[in-house]
């Protein structure tokens, strides 16, 4: 499968605060709410030639969302000037019988780079899952090469415009671009591409907003520490179209962290890899008096983690020091979102690539030591 975007972050609302008035606690205000209703249009981008035989039709489709306008009850409020999270439901045709239709659930960040009192330009960013009732099927769907499983990951990236035509209602114009795929866990899956433009409207509950004082103690304490982590990951994969046997690839890494400040913290860590399809791939090309070599795998890994409170948008970048199998290119990539649940207990999901194709999808849990 080939992937055309790097993925993906969202941001995690904190709604509320905790404060004293005459000895009894009060919730801190939230935000006030946006709601929005666009429609789309769209087509198939043929970025294999695998795909060029479906990227024909123009797909359209309708969204409903509803957005927070974060308000500065959590610190990160602030520190990334007040965006807004949502939550999307999204639905295309494709006006193509092999493809048919699709369902998906989104949630998002909605970063603000320009905004007045009428006037507001904007930047998102979301993730979710997607739902095709139609799917790949070697008998009855076999030109269906781009959706080979119903459930789906999904990535949006977007610029949006919003202008107001009255106190309350704003008209918004957009365009992006929405991916879906299973990250390899089924094969064929080259995934779908569709650049889009929309145009629909914004309920705004209040606008412009206020926000909240700033909480001068509201810094980080950890900026400039360093930490210890040790996770393990589970994925599951498919070899290729005819062996339709489901390999589990597992990992265990060490890493170190360091927090630079508000928003990053850079980590760099040596971990191992065990991936079962290997196995099976070479019992299939190799001689019978041939030795096999090791499928497993060790690298050393440099990244980033971009925080939002406790969630933060994880991005590697790693080089196989062990790999006596030469399945594949010397390095690798991973992206993901990775949730703080403690202060010691973290998890992941996480996509492995290697040179712009989806190796596995990495589920992963770990502890700070």
């Amino acid at each position: 499968m080939t992937i055309r975007l790097r993925v993906v972050a969202t941001g995690l609302l904190g709604i509320v605060g905790v404060g004293k008035a005459h000895a009894q606690q009060q919730q801190t205000p939230v935000g006030p709410l946006v709601l929005g209703a666009y429609a789309q249009g769209s087509f198939i981008l043929a970025h294999t030639p695998a795909v060029k035989h479906l990227a024909v039709s123009h797909p359209t489709g309708l969204e409903l969302n509803v957005q927070r306008q974060t308000n500065g009850s959590a610190p990160w409020h602030a520190w990334y000037r007040y965006p807004k999270v949502g939550l999307a439901l999204v639905y295309y045709d494709y006006h193509n019988t092999v493809l048919g239709r699709s369902y998906a659930a989104t949630m998002y960040i909605n970063k603000s780079f320009w905004r007045t009192q009428r006037q507001e330009l904007s930047f998102r960013l979301g993730t979710g899952v997607g739902f095709f009732p139609i799917r790949y099927d070697q008998a009855t769907n076999h030109k269906n090469t781009i959706i080979s499983s119903r459930l789906n990951a999904t990535i949006q990236f977007r610029a949006e415009y919003d202008v107001a035509l009255s106190e309350h209602l704003g008209l918004m114009l957009g365009a992006g671009l929405n991916h879906y795929s299973n990250g390899a866990t089924t094969k064929p899956n080259f995934g779908i591409n569709l650049p889009t433009v929309l145009l629909g409207f914004n309920y705004h509950q209040q606008r412009p907003f206020t926000p909240l004082p700033p909480d001068p103690a509201s810094e980080p304490t950890d900026v400039g520490h360093n930490r210890v982590e040790l996770s393990t990951t589970v994925g599951i994969k498919q070899r290729n179209e005819t062996d339709r046997r489901k390999y589990l690839v597992n990992s265990l890494t060490l890493a170190a962290t360091r927090r630079l400040n508000r928003k990053s913290l850079l980590t760099a860590g040596l971990e191992g890899f065990y991936d079962r399809s290997l196995s099976a791939q070479l019992r299939d090309t190799a001689r019978t008096n041939e030795k096999l070599p090791d499928v497993k795998k060790a690298g050393v890994y440099i990244g980033h983690e971009l925080l939002f409170g406790r969630l933060s948008f994880v991005s590697h970048l790693g080089f196989y020091v062990y790999n006596p199998y030469k399945s594949n290119k010397f390095y690798y990539e991973r992206l993901g979102l990775k949730y703080y649940f403690t202060d010691r207990v973290f998890g992941n999901v996480d996509l492995k690539v290697h040179r712009g194709s989806a190796d596995v999808i990495e589920f992963r849990v770990g502890a700070r030591l």
